[in-house]
C-alpha cells in the first residue's frame, strides 16, 4: 500500500514508518519542510490550512500521529490553546482533504490517547466502550477524535487508536527516565498506586500495522499492553531491569511545583487501567505483555 504518515520523523512515526518499510509498503511523509520534487513526501501548513488534495493522489492509507507535545512544557493557558489547536485543526483539514478526492484512501487510523477515559478512573478496567472522563486532556481527545468525522462521512475506515505510553530506551517517556534510574535516584512518583498504561514501541507500531491490514476494524481502540500495572509496579520492573535500588519516592509537592498542580494530576498522579479488548478480541498477539520481560529486552 501506499500510506501517508503524519508525525513520521517523531518517535513513534519514524518507529513506523520502518516497521512498514520493511513490509514492503511505501511510505509518504507528510511534513511542514519544503518538499524536493522526487522526495516520498508532500508539504502541508495545518496552521494555514493548506494541504492540496492533488498530492494526495494513489494514496491508500492514511495514519495520522502529528500534534504539539502534551507534556513537551509547563501547562500554561498558551500552551493548552496550542495543544487543542493542533491536534483539532491538523486533524480536520487531513479527514476533510481526504473525505473529498475523488478516489480517497480506505482507512485513516487517527492517534488520540487514554487520558479520553480521564485521570480519575482509579482501579476500573476501561475498555473502549467506557464513556469519556473529565479533565483538560480529556476534553482535547474527544474533539481530537470527533475532528476526524468528515473522513468517516466519506466512507473511509477510521479507526482511532487511543495509546497508552509506548517504551523505548530510544526515545518518549523511558528515555528520559533511564539517567535517574541509572545514578540510583529513579522511584516512585507520589504514592505510586496511579496506573500506568504501557505498550512497547514494538508493539505499538506492530498494532498500527495490524489496524491498517484489518477491514472489520473501525472506531477506538485501545492500544496498550494487556497487564497495566502501577507506578510503583513499573518503578520496581524498572530497577530490575538495570540492577539499580529504587527506594527514592519523588514527593508529589515537588512535582507539583515543577510541572503545575494541573499537569501533574492529569498526566502523573491520574491514570488508567487500559485493557485492549478489541485488539485482544481480533487476534492480536503482543510480543511484551509484562512489563519486566519487556524492559529487560529493550534494556539488555
Amino acid at each position: 500500500m501506499r500510506i501517508l504518515i503524519s508525525g513520521a520523523s517523531g518517535f513513534i512515526g519514524s518507529a513506523l514508518a520502518g516497521k512498514l518499510t520493511s513490509s514492503g509498503h511505501r511510505v509518504i511523509r507528510l511534513t511542514r519542510r519544503p518538499v524536493a520534487r522526487g522526495q516520498d513526501a508532500v508539504h502541508w501548513d495545518p496552521e494555514s490550512g493548506r494541504l492540496e488534495p492533488a498530492d494526495l493522489d494513489g494514496v491508500e492509507a492514511v495514519v495520522h500521529l502529528a500534534g504539539e507535545g502534551v507534556g513537551d512544557h509547563r501547562w500554561t493557558e498558551g500552551h493548552k490553546a496550542r495543544v487543542l489547536d493542533s491536534r483539532v485543526r491538523g486533524t480536520n483539514l487531513l479527514a476533510e482533504t481526504i473525505g473529498g478526492l475523488d478516489t480517497p484512501p480506505k482507512v485513516m487510523v487517527s492517534q488520540s490517547g487514554a487520558h479520553y477515559y480521564g485521570f480519575e478512573s482509579g482501579e476500573h478496567p476501561l475498555t473502549e466502550d467506557d464513556p469519556p472522563g473529565g479533565g483538560f486532556l480529556a476534553r482535547v481527545v474527544e474533539q481530537w477524535e470527533a475532528a476526524t468525522e468528515p473522513a468517516e462521512k466519506a466512507g473511509i475506515r477510521v479507526v482511532r487508536t487511543r495509546s497508552g505510553v509506548p517504551l523505548s530506551p530510544d526515545g518518549g517517556a523511558l528515555r528520559k527516565q533511564l539517567l535517574p534510574f541509572k545514578v540510583g535516584i529513579g522511584g516512585k512518583l507520589g504514592s505510586g498506586r496511579q496506573y500506568f498504561s504501557w505498550i512497547s514501541l514494538a508493539d505499538e507500531v506492530t498494532a498500527m500495522e495490524f489496524l491498517l491490514e484489518s477491514d472489520d476494524i473501525s472506531g477506538p481502540v485501545n492500544l496498550a499492553s494487556p497487564n497495566p500495572v502501577t507506578n510503583a509496579e513499573f518503578t520496581r520492573a524498572l530497577g530490575a531491569a538495570l540492577g539499580r535500588p529504587t527506594f527514592m519516592p519523588v514527593p508529589s509537592i515537588a512535582i507539583k511545583l515543577m510541572f503545575s498542580a494541573e499537569m501533574a494530576e492529569e498526566m502523573i498522579f491520574g491514570g488508567q487501567r487500559l485493557v485492549p479488548k478489541r485488539l485482544q478480541d481480533a487476534g492480536f498477539e503482543f510480543r511484551d505483555p509484562e512489563v519486566e520481560t519487556a524492559l529487560r529486552r529493550m534494556l539488555n
